[in-house]
């Protein structure tokens, strides 16, 4: 199985998946570092990613889930995958794949944005991620985290999500 941990920027979907990973022993990847440096430098302007930016970005994230699938493992992203059709695209046949979507008020979200300076992502492209944002829709496996309760909590609201998919073995 796959847990791709979703949400827009400083909802603290990397904070949780890498702590899930951690714990579980599973490997991890961080969208971000996917992006190639021109993707990187347009959000860091403020100008939102458009599709033709996403897709490249998104299939190669689908053919590392797909990899980790293929070995046999079990694999943990922290992943935007705002939109049904991106999340479709990061599932890329693979079945098994989870949505851990971390959601929260914009206020929150605001104010982690702020907190975090040394990130290329600028309080300004928020609001166009929360335009962007289409919820879980019926037929997506996953669930919703609530990211206003405290960092500790999410992960083991998360963990228990993951370890309960995944069996005994991994409780």
């Amino acid at each position: 199985m796959h847990f791709v941990f979703m949400g827009v920027a400083g909802s603290g979907k990397t904070t949780v998946a890498h702590s899930v990973a951690g714990r579980l022993g599973l490997p991890f990847a961080e969208a971000d570092a996917f992006h190639p440096r021109a993707s990187i430098d347009k959000m860091a302007a403020g100008v939102p990613l458009t599709d033709a930016d996403r897709w490249p970005w998104l299939r190669e994230l689908a053919a590392w889930i797909a990899g980790h699938d293929a070995r046999g493992e079990h694999s943990v992203m922290a992943c935007s995958a705002l939109r049904r059709d991106y999340r479709d695209v990061l599932r890329g046949g693979v079945p098994g794949v989870h949505f851990l979507h971390m959601d929260g008020p914009e206020d929150v979200i605001l104010d982690r944005i702020a907190a975090r300076p040394d990130h290329f992502m600028p309080p300004a492209l928020l609001r166009s991620q929360l335009d962007t944002l289409e919820p879980l829709q019926p037929g997506e496996e996953g669930a919703v985290f609530d990211v206003r309760q405290d960092v500790d909590t999410l992960v083991e609201r998360a963990l228990g999500y993951v370890e309960q998919r995944l069996g005994p073995a991994f409780a």
